[in-house]
């Protein structure tokens, strides 16, 4: 009985565990997104409240209650854009880290989607009833379930290689949601897409990341081999209008940087130890 159960485990791990840490929302979830952009967009407000405190979200974003042919749901809006408490802000970056996180396979970001609200364009995203966010895990010390270890930090590693592409400098443990059964979705991009010159030079999440390595580990082939296919057409495809030419050109140039650093790590560690 107990080789057959480190059999299956071991099959878990092998099998089950690179398409779990792969795709963040089930494929149910998947599958009803497009449903969710629709309600998003055209669904009626029927309240609406700003639930944070500037100290706690500089963007002031609205979370409203969404209603349309009897389905009743929760979503944040937001329409910051310019400089923000000494960060550059813009709402559309939300929506092309939807897009771009779609397009890639990761299905770490929720729905978003454009919305007029009060008269006024923005991003309005899908509100997520987690289990607790990364700061409140680490505040009340609340130890990853041993056999959630190893596709939580497959996760992990996704999220640096998603911010290094995207340029999120900005990602703190409030934007990293946790579900019940320890999924990894990720909010707040509207600190994405940098084009100053210290993002065409180094990644964010890598040997010298400030807070200690941060490296992204392992990642999927697959997701990889997208990376690698990405053009500035194929990006511009993709998020239309939400990036100027210029983003989408230092998109392209941080994704050489992914690559040249993978190269390395392959070199190094071997191709198996490094893609999965």
């Amino acid at each position: 009985m107990k080789k057959l159960f480190l059999l299956l485990l071991i099959l878990t791990f092998a099998v089950g565990f690179p398409f779990q840490a792969f795709a963040q929302f089930t494929d149910e979830e998947v599958a009803e997104r497009a449903k969710w952009e629709d309600f998003l967009t055209n669904a009626e407000v029927t309240a609406q409240e700003q639930p944070f405190s500037e100290s706690e979200a500089v963007t002031k974003p609205w979370k409203l209650t969404l209603e349309k042919d009897g389905v009743t749901k929760n979503a944040l809006w937001k329409n910051a854009e310019g400089r923000m408490r000494g960060f550059v802000e813009n709402w559309r970056w939300e929506i092309a880290a939807y897009l771009l996180d779609k397009h890639l396979g990761l299905n770490m970001v929720p729905p978003t989607v454009e919305k007029r609200f009060q008269n006024n364009l923005g991003s309005c995203q899908i509100w997520v009833d987690a289990k607790m966010s990364l700061k409140e895990k680490f505040e009340q010390d609340i130890k990853t379930p041993s056999y959630k270890v190893f596709p939580w930090n497959r996760a992990l590693y996704l999220q640096r290689a998603f911010d290094n592409l995207i340029a999120n400098e900005d990602r703190h443990q409030n934007q990293y949601l946790i579900t019940e059964d320890w999924r990894m979705i990720l909010i707040d991009h509207s600190r994405s897409f940098r084009t100053s010159g210290k993002f065409a030079k180094n990644l964010i999440y890598d040997e010298n990341y400030k807070e200690g390595p941060r490296l992204m580990k392992q990642l999927p082939r697959a997701f990889v081999d997208k990376l690698k296919a990405l053009d500035a057409d194929s990006i511009k495809g993709v998020v239309g209008e939400y990036l100027t030419d210029k983003e989408i050109e230092f998109v392209l140039i941080r994704r050489d940087l992914i690559i040249k650093w993978l190269d390395k790590e392959i070199k190094k560690e071997g191709e198996d130890k490094v893609l999965y």
